[in-house]
């Protein structure tokens, strides 16, 4: 890294220091025979991507056939197995792994056409049936963790044993032959939904991702970002802020990308002043808002589109809004953080030029732009990826310096495969959860249970949800705490009268916040990491910046307007609100408006900004009230005088 410019080179490193605890660096023979499988694997679906995709049973038992194999190469088995060497247990694994769901893979027309639960299944496809399991069950303790692993046996034990328990939480007594036909010999379980849509749309766009960052990409969106923002009040923060959630919606990894942008924004802000624990918090909030920032939300949009039977592009265009001002309350937060510490930004000539960078990197916009017009013209998600790809080769040869040799084309497919790997594992297990919860019947019974707890109130309905999808989203990757709800809270959410695409993004964004939500805020303790700074201080400090994210979903559930739902003349209202409501949110946070502000202030504040995002005129008067007299308050009795750096905010009493 040289002066100001970043180099992903340097930053993958550190990404690869962050995650090695779990992987392996294979070599030699081992290593050559895993990236063949890995770009075989990549191979595959970019065929399906332009031929069409094989029927369900095929198309999903091949791709989660090929990420097993992937991930007994690539996982260690414990953190004390070595880390150069496929160990003879591995081997074995992958070679069951390989028998078992190539029977799937071949017998996958048979097994559609078969008459579920009448047909008996053979012993044969039973050995198969438990063996597939057993591997599913393995790979992910590796990937996932305990936690997932932990959550499936329990839905097991409830289909197996359920029927002895008495009461409306009873049900009636299945064989372990039909339990496991439901799972494994149908698309009922972990060839469901999940499953097809990480098969199809999400494997392409993790594709897409590498591509990019092969391309040098990243370092054209990072470096842009210092270059417009450096020379800013709290630039190198404004930078982390832009450049994070630009790189985050296309990774949808919030710990990866905290890992990766991090080691370059984190020092960057300690640099200019910011201290160590709000740097690395600002860096894990942005990183976090990827998977809730359109257009592509980190591929998990894919499948809340496919629960919600909606197109992507309409679950992506009612994103906007509560993406907005998520970063809005952020990048306010981190302004009013320099104003009141006096800090400046880099001196220009220390900075890139930024029309030099644009137009150096321009054409690495075009790819964004594919999707974006593909998906808006009605194509689908899984051709907008492939055309993604495509035109990311085709751009990158505008210059000799990005251009793409056969050898980055190959790196980038063999790491394309590597980085689905969760989401295929995730996607597979909550399957077996989803199969279980529709077997069963438990989602309507839970369901229920939860409006008798909330007596029929949503607003308590709602927090019961909250702390479900959040507690659930710190031991499971965003997308498996989320699709393990759609049969379980949001039908509840939905009877009690709410739209069902705010039910699911309710959900969804709660899932989202568990990155930084402590204990177990690991986009967070990852940039403590970085920066050198307190774990549990920094995962405070990302719950206060990322304070808004935890009120808008109440105010699109209650307001629809906020998902672009309404009359335009509904929908303009609700935003100016919303938008007033966040910045008096973002002051009251920061204990900052024209000076510093106490504490009284700070409660009436946030109380006026939470009237000018409850629905209702007479909230809204109560909320202008409030906030105008804290400012008449502040600008009368202001004593702290403060010099304008330059900064984007301009003095608020000019």
């Amino acid at each position: 890294m040289a002066g100001n410019h970043v180099d992903l080179d340097d930053i993958q490193q550190n990404q690869a220091e962050v995650t090695h605890e779990k992987l392996r660096a294979l070599k030699g023979f081992a290593g050559i025979l895993i990236s063949i499988i890995a770009i075989a694997m990549s191979i595959f679906h970019l065929y399906t991507g332009l031929f069409g995709v094989f029927e369900s049973i095929l198309q999903r038992s091949a791709h989660l056939g090929f990420a097993l194999v992937l991930v007994f190469a690539i996982y260690r088995p414990t953190k004390k197995a070595g880390k150069e060497k496929v160990h003879g247990y591995d081997w074995l694994l992958m070679i069951l792994s390989i028998v078992s769901y190539s029977y799937f893979v071949f017998n996958a027309q048979e097994i559609q056409s078969r008459m579920s639960y009448i047909e008996q299944l053979t012993s044969l496809e039973i050995v198969l049936g438990f063996i597939a399991m057993f591997t599913l069950m393995e790979a992910t303790r590796r990937v996932i963790g305990k936690t997932l692993v932990v959550l499936v046996f329990i839905f097991l034990a409830y289909g197996f044993f359920g029927h002895f328990i008495t009461g409306a939480l009873g049900h009636r007594e299945f064989t372990p032959m039909w339990i496991m036909d439901h799972l494994f010999y149908t698309t009922n379980g972990v060839f469901g939904t999940a499953l097809g849509v990480s098969a199809t749309f999400i494997f392409l766009f993790v594709l897409f991702g590498k591509f990019l960052e092969v391309s040098g990409a990243g370092n054209f969106f990072i470096n842009l970002s210092v270059s417009a923002m450096g020379q800013y009040r709290g630039g190198p923060a404004k930078t982390a802020i832009v450049g994070s959630s630009i790189l985050g919606t296309i990774s949808g990894s919030a710990v990866a990308n905290t890992a990766t942008t991090g080691a370059f924004t984190i020092p960057l802000m300690k640099k200019t002043g910011y201290r160590n624990y709000f740097a690395a918090a600002v860096e894990a909030v942005s990183s976090a808002g990827g998977q809730i920032m359109p257009p592509i939300m980190g591929a998990s949009a894919f499948i809340i589109a496919a629960y919600l039977g909606v197109p992507y592009m309409e679950l992506a265009v009612a994103a906007i809004i509560p993406a907005v001002l998520y970063y809005l309350s952020l990048f306010l937060q981190v302004d009013l953080r320099a104003r009141r510490n006096r800090m400046v930004g880099i001196k220009k000539e220390e900075l890139p030029g930024t029309w030099g960078i644009f137009k150096k990197g321009f054409h690495f916009l075009i790819p964004l732009i594919v999707i974006v017009v593909m998906l808006v013209g009605g194509s689908s998600p899984m051709k907008a990826g492939l055309y993604a790809i495509i035109s990311t080769i085709l751009v990158a040869a505008i210059q000799v310096s990005t251009r793409l040799s056969w050898r980055q084309i190959v790196k980038a497919l063999d790491l394309g495969a590597k980085a689905s790997l969760e989401t295929v594992i995730a996607c597979a297990a909550a399957g077996l959860i989803i199969g279980m919860i529709g077997l069963t019947g438990i989602g309507l019974k839970f369901s229920s249970l939860i409006i008798e707890l909330s007596g029929g109130i949503l607003l308590i309905a709602l927090i019961f949800t909250m702390v479900a999808s959040i507690i659930l989203g710190m031991g499971l990757p965003t997308v498996a705490a989320y699709i393990v709800q759609v049969p379980l809270t949001i039908p509840a959410l939905i009877e009690l009268g709410v739209a069902p695409i705010a039910a699911h993004l309710f959900v969804f964004y709660f899932a989202s916040l568990s990155a930084i939500t402590p204990p177990v805020a690991l986009a967070a303790f990852t940039g403590a990491g970085i920066a050198g700074s307190e774990p549990m201080k920094t995962g405070m400090t990302a719950v206060r910046l990322g304070i808004t994210a935890y009120i808008v979903p109440y105010l699109f559930v209650y307001g629809e307007q906020l998902l672009l739902i309404g009359s335009a003349s509904q929908i303009i209202l609700s935003v100016i609100t919303a938008i007033i409501g966040v910045i008096g949110i973002a002051c009251a946070a920061e204990g900052w408006v024209l000076r510093h502000a106490f504490w009284y202030e700070r409660m009436l504040l946030f109380a006026g900004a939470i009237g000018m995002t409850i629905p209702g005129i007479y909230s809204d008067m109560i909320g202008v009230i409030v906030l105008v007299s804290i400012y008449v308050l502040q600008k009368t009795f202001r004593k702290d005088l403060l010099t304008d750096h330059s900064g984007i905010t301009k003095e608020m009493s000019s």
